[in-house]
């Protein structure tokens, strides 16, 4: 398990495990375990990370789109933000920021269905 692992609470857990699989080439990891008819634990792998995933179980586990959005931003370390961020957009990702170069990067800001805000970023 790395070090820091980040937990992304959704509505609709399995939907959005299929979107990450199909935007981000995520494969999910184990076993997903059910609570009370919704997923409480699934954990799945994309760039290289290990994330894990539930569906929303208020109020330990809240979803950005109970919370009306979210206050993280997830960075990711990409190889072509350019095909990365259609390949999103193409899945249904909202693109916030279409690739652009800063002196730190090529980055892109997407949005995924779920209310959570990813920064595509090639060095």
């Amino acid at each position: 398990m790395d070090p820091l692992t980040p937990m992304l609470a959704v509505h609709e857990c399995g939907e959005a495990l299929d979107f990450y699989s199909r935007a981000f080439g995520a494969t999910e990891e184990g076993e997903r375990h059910e609570f009370k008819g919704k997923i409480g634990h699934a954990r799945f792998r994309a760039f290289g990370a290990e994330l894990m995933i539930a569906d929303e179980f208020p109020p330990e586990n809240t979803s950005p789109k109970s919370l009306g959005g979210t206050t993280v931003i997830l960075h990711v370390e990409v190889d072509d933000v350019d095909a990365k961020t259609e390949r999103a957009k193409a899945a249904g990702a909202e693109v916030i920021r279409e690739p652009t170069n800063y002196p730190y990067g090529r980055i892109s800001k997407i949005r995924d269905p779920y209310g959570h805000v990813w920064m595509l970023n090639q060095r």
